[in-house]
């Protein structure tokens, strides 16, 4: 985690509240410390500093300093201590223990039981055993000598006595496990390969109440920063980014002028843009498996209040910022590194595609656009139709002498404009009624430019975006959206991002009636979010959409 620079965001120094909840804190989570080894670690009166930072891959990070130097660290609410706190560790006697994955380690070299590595379980002792102690035993958050350990005053571990092992015949690979009940499970202590420089030979052993011995060629530490996530469960990993997203868009997106909010839309316009990139927010795949459920839950911590404003549809109405969650949340920067890799491998953002509305010319009205050059079939624009009758009625000197508003239809004018019952009643029209009327007649089509491609005419009118509902057997909505590709959308990808953003299940299939045309489905009356979706990160224009008014409108609070 520390083994490239680090970015510090603050550093200021622990006010006496927390550096008593610190102490309960360490207490909390390594037990076999009595009051007095706590005391020693977190000191009454030195100085004593809180150091926030990012580690290269973008994780925040909590460094508590003590005299300059680190003695704990805090990631994703677990304190894992530095080298400096590890030697007075006692030394279990032989015999392999009980590990279960995720459990605290401390890591020492061959000859000297000072650690030089934090760590937690990549297995349990049964995964263990089955493998043949091969693999990755374990993953290392924090070694001597990398970044962490030189923000300090760069001093070696101190040299201490190996520990006197009994010789367990615990296998053939040069080395030994050992456990010791007095540890009671919160820090495991291993004992990792060393080189002897005066005979050239390696050895490994490991040792602790929960240890791992590995062959040289099949050692599971290949590198000081592997993630540690590794030692979580995917339920736990999604359970930590969900309130990850969760605050981070309470605190940088939600303003009091928003609410009531519908929790749908703050899950699929606010927490859904506050994932990192690389990672994808499921709910489902969390330990809530619900909005609903996860919002209560955030409700009894009392960050949030919600209320079910209209049947069937939670808002979320009040929203405590000064909550302490809220305001020691860190906003989490991206490492220049990651940033680059990302912009380089993501795809192109969607831009809507240029639509222009054109007229061809049908065989009844050839004679009047003749003059003009135009024949049958001819495409044209708008202002050039206006232009071309324009000049007609001037050409043929069918301006009105005494209101220039109006025209005198000729015989074309009055064959391509006119009903058979209007032939002999109407000799004059105002220019917006010809011109009106002129378009009217002629045939529809349009032109669609899409960014860096050649322009496409197309006869007919362009279909618009449609979005229905239906009822399913199973008496369920489901919403239904077509004629996507029209607009340079790609259903199969539009699906995939309601899926993530609405939480429900998507389908894509043939449309019925349209050749070569794909429709989604969506599980639940979605049109708000297909609004927001199509609106307002597409920005296609809302005449080009049908159907957005069957969206639910939620109760306005009382």
């Amino acid at each position: 985690m520390f083994a490239k620079a680090f970015r510090v965001k603050s550093n200021t120094a622990i006010k006496g509240s927390d550096r008593r909840k610190l102490r309960a804190d360490v207490a909390a989570a390594f037990p076999t410390l009595g009051t007095d080894q706590v005391s020693a670690l977190v000191p009454g009166k030195e100085e004593l500093n809180i150091v926030k930072l990012y580690a290269h891959r973008g994780d925040a990070v909590t460094v508590y300093v003590c005299g300059g130097n680190p003695i704990l660290f805090e990631l994703e609410k677990n304190l894992y201590p530095t080298d400096l706190m590890l030697p007075g560790l006692v030394v279990p006697p032989p015999g392999l223990p009980q590990v279960q994955k995720g459990d605290l380690c401390a890591i020492a070299l061959v000859g000297n039981r000072a650690p030089v590595a934090v760590g937690v379980a990549a297995m349990s002792t049964a995964e263990m055993l089955t493998s043949g102690l091969k693999g990755r035993g374990f993953s290392v958050l924090h070694t001597y000598q990398d970044h962490l350990w030189r923000s300090g005053d760069k001093s070696s571990p101190p040299s201490l006595a190996p520990p006197a092992l009994d010789a367990p015949d615990v296998n053939e690979e040069k080395g030994s496990v050992q456990a010791d009940p007095a540890l009671q499970g919160d820090m495991r202590r291993l004992t990792l390969e060393g080189e002897d420089k005066e005979n050239g030979e390696v050895q490994q052993q490991m040792c602790g109440e929960k240890s791992l011995s590995e062959a040289t060629e099949d050692a599971g530490v290949r590198g000081p920063n592997p993630d540690p996530t590794d030692s979580k469960t995917l339920q736990e990993q999604m359970d930590e980014l969900l309130q990850r997203c969760f605050l981070h868009a309470l605190k940088c997106q939600v303003k009091k002028a928003d609410l009531p909010l519908l929790t749908s839309t703050f899950l699929g316009s606010h927490m859904f843009s506050c994932c990192p990139e690389g990672r994808q927010l499921d709910i489902k795949k969390s330990s809530y498996k619900k909005l609903s459920k996860f919002l209560q839950h955030m409700q009894q911590e009392q960050m949030i209040q919600v209320e079910e404003l209209s049947r069937g549809v939670e808002s979320i109405v009040a929203v405590d910022w000064r909550h302490p969650r809220i305001t020691s949340f860190v906003i989490p920067e991206p490492s220049p590194t990651s940033q680059t890799i990302q912009e380089g491998s993501r795809e192109q953002p969607y831009h809507p595609p240029d639509i222009k509305p054109l007229y061809c010319v049908p065989a009844s009205m050839t004679l009047l656009f003749q003059e003009s050059g135009h024949k049958k079939g001819s495409v044209l624009e708008g202002r050039e139709v206006r232009t071309i009758i324009i000049n007609y009625a001037k050409k043929n000197d069918l301006v009105d002498a005494d209101n220039k508003n109006l025209v005198k239809l000729d015989p074309i004018l009055c064959d391509c404009i006119l009903e058979k019952n209007e032939q002999h009643t109407v000799v004059k029209l105002p220019w917006d009624s010809l011109l009106t009327r002129c378009l009217e007649r002629l045939q529809p089509a349009y032109q669609v430019t899409f960014p860096g491609q050649e322009p496409i005419v197309k006869k007919g009118k362009i279909c618009p975006i449609d979005i229905t509902l239906a009822q399913r057997a199973s008496n369920k909505k489901v919403t239904v959206v077509r004629n996507l590709e029209a607009y340079g959308l790609d259903p199969c990808s539009v699906a995939a991002v309601l899926q993530q953003r609405c939480q429900a299940s998507t389908t894509v299939t043939p449309a019925p009636g349209a050749k070569d045309s794909l429709q989604v489905q969506v599980q639940g009356n979605q049109i708000h979010h297909l609004s927001r979706l199509l609106l307002e990160d597409y920005q296609l224009p809302r005449k080009y959409i049908q159907g957005l008014e069957k969206a639910p409108k939620p109760s306005k609070k009382k």
